[in-house]
């Protein structure tokens, strides 16, 4: 049986990487993983709540469609 693996790795530009490393710095996160990890699940939650019935209602109705 195959184990499957809880995380994977991606690859980002040293340069971006060395700017986040500093920018936590004085923060609460302990790596850039932890930090690139909360920022993404963040993305995610926002793209998803713009995309729910009620705020494509709003949209279509101030457009004039509803």
């Amino acid at each position: 049986m195959i184990k499957e693996r809880k995380y994977t790795t991606i690859t980002i530009p040293k340069p971006l990487f060395e700017k986040i490393q500093k920018r936590i710095g004085n923060t609460g996160f302990s790596s850039v993983s932890d930090y690139v990890t909360y920022i993404l699940r963040e993305s995610i939650v926002d793209m998803e709540q713009k995309g729910t019935d009620s705020n494509i209602k709003k949209r279509l109705n101030a457009l004039g469609y509803i």
